[in-house]
């Protein structure tokens, strides 16, 4: 996969501009190419016309699907059943950390994030 310096693609999907543009602007000052959705059905598209190498969801999200569901999707479909699904959310408790890896989520992440939280989950897919 090579070094953490190699540019990944990354996927971030939330309904808030204002957490798209904080995550957008720790990915991309690590050198990554970042693409946002902002719900769970533009993910699921994008998902499968941008092949990411790792996505970072929201859970909770308005449109009908939640973060939940949307991993749940992606992990359902031959075409991004293996893309990393890292979690990113306000919710704490532990049966949500447990629900979001039963859908398939191989990460958490809890808001407020620091930028190193979100950059050595990163390293793990470089």
């Amino acid at each position: 996969m090579g070094l953490y310096s190699d540019e990944l693609k990354v996927m971030i999907v939330d309904d808030s501009e204002v957490e798209r543009t904080n995550l957008t602007a720790i990915v991309e000052r690590a050198g990554h190419k970042v693409i946002t959705a902002n719900s769970g059905m533009e993910a699921l598209d994008l998902a499968k016309q941008e092949k990411p190498r790792v996505i970072f969801l929201d859970i909770m999200m308005s449109g009908g699907m939640d973060g939940f569901k949307t991993c749940r999707t992606l992990r359902g479909d031959a075409a991004t059943q293996d893309i990393p699904v890292i979690m990113v959310s306000s919710k704490k408790n532990k049966a949500d950390k447990v629900w979001a890896a039963e859908q398939g989520a191989v990460g958490y992440i809890i808001k407020p994030y620091t930028e190193e939280e979100i950059l050595e989950t990163l390293g793990k897919f470089a």
